[in-house]
This record gives C-alpha cells, sequence and structure tokens, in this order.
C-alpha cells in the first residue's frame, strides 16, 4: 500500500513539475538580449525576447522605451508588455557608442546585482546603436543566440581575445590592467560582424582597435588555440594556420621598469604561393612572421602607454612582482616602461606534398 502510495505521489509530482515549467515559458518574456542608446538628454532601451514558432523557427520581438535614469528603464518596458519580463536567460548586453564613450557602470551595476544573471553573459559595444543590431533577423535560432554564438566562435577560432561579463568586471575592479569589449557592427541587415575592440580607462571608451589589429592584439593579451595569419614572403603568399600560441612576462628591471614580453607561436603552413617550402623557405617565413609580430605589438604597447590605458595587464603583473608596489606612482611610471617584445615561431608542418 505505501509503495502504491508513493507511486501515485511521484507521478503527481511529475505532472506539477511539468506544469511549472509550461506556465514560466507560456507566461512571461525571456528577455535574452538587452541594449542601451543615448537618445537625446534620455536614454533608450531595447529589450529583445524570442518567439517561438511552430515550425521550430525562433522569431524576435523587441520592446523600447525612454527614460531619464537606467533605474526607471526597465518598469518603463514592463508596462509595454503583457507578460512579466524575466532575465533568467539573458544572453548579451549591448552599449550604443555613445552610451560607452559616457560610460557604462550604472548599467553594468544592475547586472552584477541580479542574481538570476549568469557571468557568461557577453558585453559588446555598437558600432552605433544597439537597437539597430538587437532589431535585426539573424539565424532561425534567435538574435540573442547567434550574436552570442558570434562572440563565441571569433574568441575560439579567430582573433577575438576572451571576453564576457565576469572578465569585464574582473578587469574594471581590478588595479593595473584596464577593460575591453568586442565592437559589433550591422554589414547588411541579416550580417553582423565584429569589427574591432573598444579599449577601456575604467567604464568609458576611450579607443578602438580595428579588425586588422585584432590578431596583435590577442597575442598580448590571450592564446590561440586555432587561428591563422597571411603573410607575404619574397613577393609569395603564405597561410599558416592552427596556430598556437601562448605568451610570458619577465620583469627584467626596476626604475625603470623593463618587461620581457615572450611570445611563441607553432602554426602550420598549409597555403603557399611558391613552388615548394624548402628549410630555407620556413626559416623565411618564420622570420618575416616573428618581426611583423614584434613590430606590430610594439607600436601597440606604445599607443597604450600615450593614451594611459593599460588592457595587457603590465601594472598588475608588475605588482605581483614587486613589494609594496604603489599604484599611484605606476601612472607616471606606466609611461616610462620598456617592453621588449620577442616572438618565437615554429612552423611544425608545411603539408603532404613536402
Amino acid at each position: 500500500m505505501m509503495k502504491r502510495i508513493l507511486v501515485v505521489l511521484s507521478f503527481f509530482s511529475l505532472l506539477l513539475t511539468g506544469c511549472v515549467e509550461k506556465e514560466i515559458i507560456d507566461d512571461v518574456n525571456i528577455e535574452m538580449g538587452v541594449g542601451y542608446d543615448q537618445k537625446d538628454d534620455e536614454i533608450e532601451g531595447t529589450i529583445m525576447v524570442p518567439i517561438f514558432n511552430p515550425d521550430k523557427k525562433i522569431g524576435n520581438f523587441t520592446f523600447s522605451a525612454t527614460a531619464s535614469s537606467n533605474r526607471d528603464l526597465f518598469q518603463e518596458i514592463q508596462r509595454r508588455s503583457a507578460q512579466p519580463i524575466v532575465t533568467g536567460s539573458l544572453e548579451i548586453a549591448i552599449f550604443g557608442e555613445e552610451i560607452a564613450k559616457k560610460g557604462i557602470r550604472d548599467f553594468i551595476d544592475a547586472f552584477e546585482r541580479d542574481p538570476s544573471i549568469g557571468a557568461r553573459v557577453y558585453f559588446a559595444v555598437a558600432d552605433d546603436k544597439a537597437k539597430e543590431i538587437l532589431t535585426g533577423t539573424y539565424g532561425n535560432r534567435g538574435n540573442a543566440i547567434h550574436l552570442s554564438q558570434l562572440i563565441k566562435h571569433n574568441t575560439e577560432t579567430r582573433n577575438l581575445p576572451v571576453t564576457n561579463m565576469h572578465l569585464y568586471l574582473f578587469e574594471l575592479y581590478q588595479e593595473g590592467k584596464d577593460p575591453y569589449l568586442p565592437i559589433l557592427k550591422k554589414e547588411e541587415p541579416e550580417v553582423i560582424d565584429i569589427t574591432g575592440i573598444a579599449l577601456f580607462k575604467d567604464d568609458k571608451m576611450v579607443s578602438e582597435l580595428p579588425s586588422d589589429k585584432m590578431f596583435f592584439f590577442k597575442l598580448l593579451t590571450d592564446k590561440f588555440s586555432e587561428g591563422s595569419f597571411k603573410l607575404e614572403v619574397d613577393d609569395k603568399d603564405v597561410a599558416v594556420k592552427d596556430l598556437d600560441s601562448k605568451n610570458k612576462f619577465k620583469l627584467r628591471k626596476r626604475k625603470p621598469y623593463v618587461i620581457d614580453l615572450e611570445i611563441e607561436i607553432n602554426g602550420l603552413i598549409r597555403e603557399y604561393t611558391g613552388t615548394i617550402v624548402t628549410p630555407e623557405v620556413i626559416k623565411k617565413i618564420e622570420k618575416e612572421f616573428e618581426d611583423q609580430v614584434n613590430k606590430e605589438a610594439t607600436a601597440m604597447i606604445q599607443d597604450f602607454q600615450e593614451m594611459g590605458i593599460d588592457p595587457v595587464g603590465f601594472g598588475q603583473f608588475i605588482k605581483t612582482k614587486t613589494r609594496g608596489f604603489d599604484f599611484k606612482r605606476w601612472e607616471d611610471e606606466y609611461k616610462n616602461l620598456t617592453v621588449n617584445v620577442k616572438t618565437d615561431v615554429i612552423i611544425t608542418e608545411v603539408g603532404i606534398v613536402e
């Protein structure tokens, strides 16, 4: 008898659980993307929610509202929605360029305080307006999933350094390293591109790196497990793919500070417009690759010093190696920092022909 009662209770528990999940999906709007733009003297907020169609394709619907402060935006948008808006499935938050330049600290405060929002939410800066990106139609899995997968793909296999809400907040609040975010641009009605990296001083965007500099920036701030790079050697085009890279800092001197930044790159030659890849050609390719990385990385670091930003994290590194390190003096010391970039490129394979 007792077993029968337990079976019946278990059966009803399953039914109730199923009903609760169905109620949640049917009776709420699930916020999966949010954007913020400056509109005259007010802030325009846009929330993107999915629409689950009978053909299993996911559509998109957006709610927009304007308010004088970020705190009032959500209430204004809730008034326009027939069901409550919930935030537990948020995938991406996009900040319009004008908002990013003024500072995003007030906006991210809401994300920090909401326990339903995961730390792996992506942050990004819109090339112009966040609303323009959120109101498009990309793929059949919904805009939020498409945009988050776009960032993830470019992080894992392309030239975008790893980034998410957790890392942005960590870099924002720690001393000795400044945050950065990807820049999204709508190139066509159904195509979004990552056109560069927004560089921040505290919570304000102060500059940006174009897409053709992202490869070198990733070498400085992250590592490649996949990737590719094209270069020209003796008027021959070379494509080095399946790149694997890592970097290491060494503190060589204090007063003034001198750092050796060692970059190690392994890769395979997959394309070569010459006839055959001889050992001499391999050495030329490795040398040219090393020279380009050293030149571009050194120039990039010097630009960062002139702008007074430290996205690479030299200050944080030196702090870990220096007893009694004083960040109040670091701003001036950073300008006089010398970084010696030393790159070692190793071509591990040249293809089956050779």
